[in-house]
């Protein structure tokens, strides 16, 4: 068996190789995509209290765990349209095969769709060249989804009449339009992960008490906007100790890489920074909930 494998200058673990390249190729593309959508999403919520996220130092896993939330809505609605498409596709294949006439107005919808895309896609163009105020997410959706319904369309045409589609002739254009399309999505899903992030730090910015609330003991003094943050100075009697002051009135916003990001509790009606704190014997920290 060996001596034939030589002979047909093939290797025995030449199979192993194309397949683990085949799986490893897709599986890189779709972490880097995680990575991307979670720093977007992580980015607009730490931005909102003043922090970049680049400071934070959150790992790549970190990242890529906190782009779930930000996926399931733009995955479930693509996953819904392309199940719709895929139903109305075959509905209409199986009509142009049957060889019976054409329910009235058939002939006439695939057209229809074609110029709503049309429209769309027109739409999104102007709305990407400012000259109608589009959200963050119409441009990319405008396009993209414009651009689906003309093809779609156009299949649709050709599977009434039993024709079989795609034609030779417009492959290079259907390259082209779902290059535009994979675009027009990742643009799309970007811009609602930072829409998420910052929704999401709105929302937490109003209801701090859902966070961990933090007791720091320092040796020396910090300094903060008058009435945000609780000082008590330490009792020194009795044996000397490393701690003269406590605060309390915070909230801890993040933990990363041994360093705590503490937040007034009130922040939303005063406003005021994120204090940096070593998780270290620098400073005593107490935790407690509510």
């Amino acid at each position: 068996m060996a001596e034939s494998d030589s002979e047909s200058g093939t290797h025995p673990w030449g199979n192993w190789v194309v397949t683990f390249a085949t799986l490893a190729a897709p599986t890189t593309f779709i972490g880097a995509l995680l990575l991307y959508f979670g720093f977007a999403y992580t980015d607009a919520l730490y931005a909102h209290f003043g922090v970049d996220a680049a400071t934070l130092g959150f790992s790549t896993q970190e990242y890529a765990l906190r782009s779930a939330g930000a996926l399931y809505v733009p995955a479930g609605a693509a996953l819904i349209v392309a199940l719709a498409g895929v139903l109305v596709y075959y509905a209409a294949r199986t009509l142009g095969n049957r060889g019976a006439p054409l329910p009235p107005g058939s002939r006439l919808a695939p057209y229809v769709v074609s110029a709503c895309g049309l429209v769309m896609f027109v739409l999104g163009v102007l709305g990407g060249f400012a000259v109608w105020r589009a959200g963050a997410m119409d441009t990319p959706l405008l396009i993209g989804g414009g651009l689906v319904l003309v093809v779609f369309g156009r299949a649709l045409s050709f599977k009434l009449t039993g024709a079989d589609y795609p034609v030779a002739r417009e492959r290079l254009a259907l390259a082209l339009v779902a290059a535009l399309v994979g675009l027009s999505c990742f643009w799309a899903v970007h811009a609602y992960a930072k829409k998420h992030g910052a929704d999401e730090a709105r929302y937490l910015a109003r209801h701090l008490w859902l966070r961990p609330a933090v007791t720091v003991d320092t040796a020396e003094r910090l300094y903060f906007p008058p009435r945000q943050v609780r000082e008590t100075a330490l009792p020194v009697t009795g044996p000397p100790q490393r701690y003269r002051y406590r605060y309390e009135g915070l909230r801890l916003l993040a933990e990363v890489n041994g360093r705590m990001f503490l937040i007034p509790e009130d922040w939303a009606k005063t406003g005021g920074g994120v204090l940096v704190v070593p998780a270290d014997g620098a400073v005593r920290v107490a935790f407690r909930s509510g």
